[in-house]
């Protein structure tokens, strides 16, 4: 056999080193970047689920919530990661559609992303039946009930009944529209100038007396009256003809 020193030969050889070498490297890289991105939806879905349950609004604790996670961009590439931490972003609400933050607290590179999130919250709800003209009072079979997703829109559903029946719709309502606090005022219940009672009350004792209205009266709101004696003072609207005065 010829052994004599070829040049081709041993580039040949030097090309195939490399070749392995890279293929090595290669594999290697590949593996980081899975170990990198240890499931990134898992850990904010799982951290979602737990803030959300621990943060929901007073009343809706039955509801049914369900946590959708985005994913990041696949052209970003991230170092490895010992320790990946979930935060919510300034600015951001555990509660539709938001975004949880990720950062590396334990890597040689330190980084910080954010995944798109849609936190859902379903359960029932009062719904708009027909159509509520803007100014009109809402009654009972205005509307009725149904299971909506409480989270479609930041402003609060309204629960109790209390709170919504007599309220003057601040727009007009339609069909399928769920019942939320930006949707109704309290009513105006008499005008300045009405005679009205005033309820004074402080430690155990309460008086009455009649008054004049200066300021409108809202149910619960406030509103300016003048006594008998001519004293002005402010106190809460509690209906029609009664405003209550603590002392």
């Amino acid at each position: 056999m010829d052994r004599a020193f070829h040049p081709s030969r041993v580039a040949l050889s030097l090309f195939g080193a490399v070749c392995s070498l890279g293929i090595i490297l290669s594999c290697g890289l590949a593996q980081a970047q899975v170990a990198v991105g240890p499931d990134f939806q898992v850990i904010a879905q799982d951290w979602l689920r737990d803030a959300t349950s621990a943060s929901q609004p007073v009343g809706t604790s039955g509801l049914r919530l369900d946590v959708k996670v985005g994913s990041l961009d696949s052209r970003l590439k991230l170092a490895p990661c010992g320790n990946v931490e979930p935060y919510l972003p300034p600015g951001s609400k555990l509660w539709g559609r938001t975004r949880v933050g990720l950062r590396c607290v334990d890597g040689q590179s330190r980084w910080n992303v954010s995944l798109p999130v849609t936190v859902n919250a379903f359960g029932n709800a009062w719904v708009i039946k027909g159509t509520v003209a803007a100014g009109s009072a809402l009654t009972q079979d205005d509307v009725v009930e149904a299971e909506v997703n409480w989270a479609e829109e930041s402003s609060p559903v309204i629960r109790d009944r209390a709170l919504w029946v007599g309220q003057i719709a601040t727009r007009q309502l339609t069909m399928g529209q769920t019942l939320r606090q930006s949707m109704v005022r309290p009513a105006q219940v008499f005008q300045a100038g009405a005679q009205i009672r005033v309820v004074a009350q402080g430690p155990g004792f309460q008086v009455s007396s009649d008054a004049q209205a200066l300021s409108a009266g809202v149910v619960g709101q406030i509103a300016r009256v003048r006594m008998e004696n001519g004293r002005v003072s402010a106190g809460v609207v509690l209906d029609t003809k009664t405003v209550k005065i603590d002392l």
